[in-house]
């Protein structure tokens, strides 16, 4: 244990001056690439950023969509339900250095405009996917990143066409087990969703950002998170409602507005869904004829007015 112990500092200490930035998406293979930070910039779909060094602070204004970010000058066309892959890599575009915390994907609907012209400050945020360790692995699936591959989302099947912003996240835990030590690289890329669903959040799935997490959350300060046996609770809301198939109840795992229960890195149990789906049956009407009450018997008072009733 001692050995452990010493370990982790320096593992973690190896970590402190590699960042990164979402260099390339591609949506069913087609691929958009990103600018690097602070250089050149290009028409692209991905938001630029001023710096490839991570956001620290859950409520560091930044963890919108990165430091310094300005919109692209394209809009990616999507369907519902297409594969989205993410490349994330340093600024010199080597591998992502990375390898220990969650990742985290939110949307955001821009209305009318297109995303170019939206203000992300007024954005309001749904969760569609979140990942954290392997199944029955103790590698976070952050790994395949730090192994130079890329990592995928879908978008919701039923998702309603419209202009979204697509929000991909990655939360570096390598040094949370201090208090405001978690480290927060946004990419957030520009969408229109075609098709013909109607698939949208309730009132109760959307967050701002910041404003869904703290310092202090759980799955962001994180005293157990080289504890491959320890269960990890992501921040912020559940996975949207209309996304995941579960009704939202309660308050969020993080300090967001989001609603549901908190959510953990173990897959939930197949017959809670049903269960907990709870609907008011509503009784048939009754027919006219059975409003009709007649009484079983005449009461003495009854019977005594009918008799003096009959002898006038």
């Amino acid at each position: 244990m001692k050995t452990t112990s010493f370990f982790v500092p320096l593992f973690a200490a190896a970590y402190v001056s590699a960042h990164g930035f979402l260099n390339q998406i591609s949506i069913n293979g087609k691929v958009f690439t990103g600018n690097v930070p602070s250089g050149k910039t290009n028409p692209s779909v991905i938001r630029q950023i001023t710096t490839q060094d991570p956001i620290k602070g859950a409520t560091n204004p930044a963890v919108t969509c990165g430091t310094g970010s300005t919109p692209g000058s394209l809009i990616a066309d999507a369907n519902p339900g297409d594969t989205v892959s993410f490349d994330w890599r340093t600024a010199s575009l080597g591998k992502w250095p990375h390898n220990t915390g969650p990742m985290l994907t939110y949307m955001a609907n821009c209305g009318q405009t297109t995303c170019d012209k939206f203000d992300i400050s007024q954005a309001k945020w749904f969760k569609i996917d979140q990942v954290g360790r392997k199944p029955g692995s103790s590698d976070w699936a952050q790994v395949d990143l730090f192994n130079g591959q890329t990592v995928s989302v879908n978008l919701p099947k039923t998702l309603a066409p419209g202009n979204y912003i697509l929000r991909h996240e990655i939360i570096a835990l390598h040094l949370a087990t201090s208090k405001g030590g978690a480290e927060f690289y946004e990419g957030c890329s520009q969408l229109r969703v075609g098709g013909s669903q109607t698939g949208a959040p309730a009132a109760g799935d959307l967050v701002s950002l910041p404003g869904a997490y703290s310092d202090s959350d759980p799955g962001i300060f994180d005293p157990s998170v080289f504890d491959p046996s320890a269960k990890y609770i992501f921040p912020g809301p559940p996975v949207a409602s209309f996304v995941s198939g579960t009704a939202t109840t309660g308050s969020g795992s993080g300090s967001g507005s989001g609603s549901g229960t908190p959510t953990t890195n173990s897959p939930p149990k197949a017959s809670s869904t049903k269960a907990s789906s709870c609907k008011i049956k509503k009784r048939p009407a009754a027919s006219p004829a059975a409003e009709i009450v007649r009484p079983r018997h005449i009461s003495r008072v009854m019977r005594r007015l009918a008799f003096d009733n009959s002898m006038h």
